[in-house]
């Protein structure tokens, strides 16, 4: 049965992140709070705990399209090929936020996406997913928690979400009231941005 922990946007409690980190490094399953709808993740350099997500949204995970979150754009050059000025510029105006952006994946990446040309990154403007990250001292591979019911898309409520996937994952943070909308999602490997999906994000950013 997955843990729900209450975690506080405003304070993160260390004691209660570090809980998190260590059940990430052991291979866990967590869903957290992000600025637009709960995430599903894992630590990116595992690679059995990759597999588990894969295996839940019932794709082969070489070919899985998962964003990896970031605690801010240091982390970029770790997963993502140097990039242009004007790539730069929207990056640094708009995260942290509510985008995904896809950018072209350098030779860095895990093993398991090494034949992947490009790689989806978040830095969500809200406190607990961040202090994760920089608590791990890696990204997490993230995926949006769908709702199978057509009229809700997204769950928002963590005791609810407690109780659907409670034997899927390992833990479960209640920081509180979730969004319903999920990220803009902008391609900027091509000539001009290209919005793949609107979301909360605006889109007038361009």
């Amino acid at each position: 049965m997955a843990e729900l922990l209450r975690i506080y946007e405003e304070n993160p409690s260390p004691k209660l992140i570090n809980k998190v980190v260590k059940s990430l490094k052991n291979g866990g399953l967590v869903i957290y709070p992000t600025d637009t709808v709960y995430g599903l993740g894992c630590d990116i350099t595992n690679t059995s705990a990759l597999e588990k997500i894969a295996q839940i949204k019932g794709v082969k995970l070489e070919k899985a399209n998962f964003s990896f979150i970031c605690e801010d754009l240091s982390n970029l050059s770790d997963y993502v090929k140097q990039i242009d000025t004007a790539t730069f510029k929207i990056l640094k105006r708009t995260l942290p936020g509510p985008y995904t952006y896809i950018l072209p994946g350098n030779n860095n990446l895990p093993n398991v996406f090494k034949k992947k040309e490009t790689v989806g990154i978040r830095v969500p403007d809200n406190n607990i997913c961040r202090a994760l990250v920089s608590a791990l001292g890696n990204p997490i591979v993230s995926t949006s928690i769908r709702d199978d019911d057509e009229v809700l898309e997204y769950t928002t409520d963590p005791e609810l979400i407690k109780e659907k996937w409670d034997n899927l994952v390992d833990i479960v943070i209640d920081g509180g009231y979730g969004d319903n909308i999920p990220s803009t999602v902008i391609d900027l490997t091509t000539a001009e941005p290209e919005v793949i999906r609107e979301g909360k994000g605006s889109i007038e950013i361009m």
